[in-house]
């Protein structure tokens, strides 16, 4: 069975950092693209970063210069780095698997499998 879990969200200042994991398993991990998602409260959930199973990515123009995602494929794991955060990044993260193959896709909808979720709250 395909699962995700990510991990590692929490409460820091603005400017702080936190590091996102999304450990899989289940499917051959290089071979498909992972993608991470924010939603806020009362706000549609939407595509923050992408990288695909040869290591092209994707960044929103919101996040780009901020946040770095990379795949330690020895590990199933895939990252989110996030540095300079801001309130605005405030939301609950999740990251997805999309089975269509090398593509990047910001669209929730081209997803098929998802994590749990891991919170992230950045204080003004």
């Amino acid at each position: 069975d395909v699962q995700l879990q990510a991990s590692g969200g929490g409460l820091v200042q603005t400017g702080g950092s936190l590091r996102l994991s999304c450990s899989a398993s289940g499917f051959t991990f290089t071979d498909y693209s992972i993608g991470w998602f924010r939603q806020a409260p009362g706000k549609e959930r939407e595509g923050v970063s992408c990288v695909s199973g040869i290591g092209d990515t994707y960044y929103a123009d919101s996040v780009k210069g901020r946040f770095t995602v990379a795949r330690d494929n020895a590990r199933n794991t895939v990252y989110l780095q996030m540095n300079g955060l801001m309130p605005e990044d405030t939301g609950v993260y999740y990251c997805a698997l999309d089975m269509s193959g090398h593509v990047l896709h910001s669209n929730p909808d081209r997803y098929e499998f998802w994590g749990q979720g891991t919170q992230v709250t950045v204080s003004s």
